[in-house]
């Protein structure tokens, strides 16, 4: 099972033999200036919520690899406004995709799409691939995290790390414990100002509370 990291929250699965998208949100970011969005693959793209900094490049990935936009109504209504044609709308709940089964679950944020359209409620799912794992979207911590295990038991989490607009570290320890969880990918951080940083503090916390942290480099790649 491979992990790419495209920065901030933008992220790819290789799982089921499908490659799934998260996020995408890549030429528009200064740290990731060198990835090549024309290079990315994707047969599913799932976004969490409307904003900016997680859409940016959603149209264009979309429209050159004709991958299944997934998300809230308001996501993939306003994507197919845009000339997405493969889009499957959910609200909370599940559903099945050819990956395996997608629980798509509760965040605490906003949702806003960039014309300043409703993005409808902002979420992170559960994928039930090779190995089942929870992507929390940008959200705070939040008690409904503790119903992840009802769901699966996840082999790693994504959690943002940056504070400020999501969790910070020492919010994401307590969800990993929430999620009953031991690995951690850290997500939505250093990309502005207000989420830098200190990498080695970080690293410390997890550490001390018996956790696994993964912060990789923009563009690795990685087995999971």
């Amino acid at each position: 099972m491979k992990f790419t990291y495209y920065g901030h929250s933008c992220f790819a699965v290789e799982t089921a033999g499908k490659k799934i998208l998260f996020d995408p949100f890549i030429s528009y970011n200064e740290l990731a200036k060198s990835i090549d969005i024309n290079s990315i693959e994707a047969d599913f793209i799932l976004v969490s919520h409307g904003h900016g900094d997680h859409v940016a490049d959603l149209i264009p990935i979309g429209k050159r690899t004709g991958a299944k936009v997934i998300g809230a109504y308001e996501i993939v209504e306003w994507a197919q406004k845009q000339g997405i044609k493969n889009a499957h709308p959910m609200n909370f709940g599940s559903a099945n995709f050819d990956f395996g089964r997608l629980n798509f679950v509760p965040a605490w944020h906003s949702s806003t799409l960039p014309d300043g359209t409703p993005g409808g409620n902002p979420g992170g799912f559960v994928v039930h691939g090779e190995k089942p794992f929870y992507y929390s979207g940008d959200t705070c911590l939040m008690m409904d995290m503790k119903l992840i295990p009802h769901y699966a038991k996840v082999d790693f989490a994504i959690l943002p790390i940056g504070g400020n607009f999501t969790m910070d570290a020492d919010d994401a320890i307590k969800a990993a414990e929430f999620i009953q969880c031991k690995k951690v990918i850290g997500c939505h951080f250093d990309t502005f100002g207000y989420i830098k940083i200190d990498h080695d503090a970080v690293k410390a916390k997890f550490a001390a509370a018996g956790i696994e942290l993964i912060l990789p480099e923009i563009g690795a790649t990685i087995e999971l």
